[in-house]
C-alpha cells in the first residue's frame, strides 16, 4: 500500500502531557514523518506481509528491534485490504498492541480504520488509547487514514484500538491496523542515554 501523504501541515496537535512525557498526536503522515526525522528517530514499519489468516491471541512479531504483541478477545486476523495486508481483530472487540525489545518506541503510527467481516473498510468511529491515557477519537472512512503518536519523554509501551459503527449502523466493525510504523531512538541517542545514566550514578 502506498503511504498517504498530505501536504497540509495543520493536522498535528498536542493533546496530552504529564510530568514524565508529552505526547503529540498527528493525523498527517507527512508531518509525523518530518517530526520523527527532525528528532533523529529512525522509523521501521511492520507491513504484516508475512502473516495471513486467523491467529489465536496473543500474536507476536518483531521488526527493527521492536517486539510487538497483539491481543484481542476471540483472536486476531490478518488479511488483504486492497493490495496490502492488515492486522485486525477476529471479533468486533478492542485490540491492544504492546511493545518491548531492544529499541524503545518513541512513536507509533499507521493506517488505522474499521473493517466489516469481509475486510471491507467501513465508516466508523475509531478510538486509540496509549498506556498513559492519551487518546484520539475520530471518524475514519478510508484505508489511507493516518494517525500517529510521538512521545517527547517516556517510551510508548502499548496502544489500544477500537472501532464502533456510526450511530444507527447495524454492522459489526473490526479494529484494523496497517503499516504499523515505529519511531525509535537513533543508535547514537541510545548510547548517549546510557552515558547519561553512568554519569548520574557517579554523582
Amino acid at each position: 500500500m502506498q503511504k498517504f501523504l498530505v501536504p497540509s501541515l495543520v493536522a498535528a496537535a498536542a493533546v496530552a502531557s504529564s510530568s514524565s512525557a508529552a505526547i503529540i498526536v498527528f493525523t498527517n503522515e507527512f508531518v509525523w514523518d518530518s517530526f520523527a526525522t527532525g528528532n533523529d528517530s529512525p522509523q521501521v514499519t511492520e507491513t504484516f506481509e508475512s502473516y495471513n489468516g486467523f491467529y489465536g491471541s496473543p500474536l507476536a512479531g518483531s521488526i527493527g528491534g521492536v517486539d510487538w504483541t497483539a491481543t484481542a478477545t476471540g483472536g486476531l486476523f490478518v488479511g488483504a485490504v486492497g493490495s496490502s495486508q492488515a492486522l485486525s481483530t477476529n471479533n468486533p472487540a478492542p485490540m491492544t498492541i504492546s511493545f518491548s525489545g531492544a529499541s524503545s518506541v518513541l512513536g507509533v503510527a499507521g493506517n488505522i480504520y474499521g473493517t466489516d467481516i469481509n475486510f471491507n473498510v467501513v465508516p466508523s468511529i475509531v478510538q486509540l488509547s496509549l498506556q498513559d491515557g492519551t487518546s484520539y477519537i475520530g471518524f475514519i472512512d478510508s484505508a489511507t487514514a493516518f494517525v500517529g503518536f510521538y512521545s517527547t519523554g517516556a517510551a510508548i509501551t502499548s496502544i489500544t484500538i477500537s472501532a464502533q459503527p456510526l450511530p444507527g449502523g447495524t454492522n459489526d466493525v473490526y479494529a484494523t491496523f496497517d503499516n504499523m510504523t515505529f519511531a525509535i531512538p537513533a543508535p547514537g541517542a541510545i548510547a548517549l542515554l546510557g552515558l547519561a545514566g553512568l554519569v548520574g550514578r557517579r554523582r
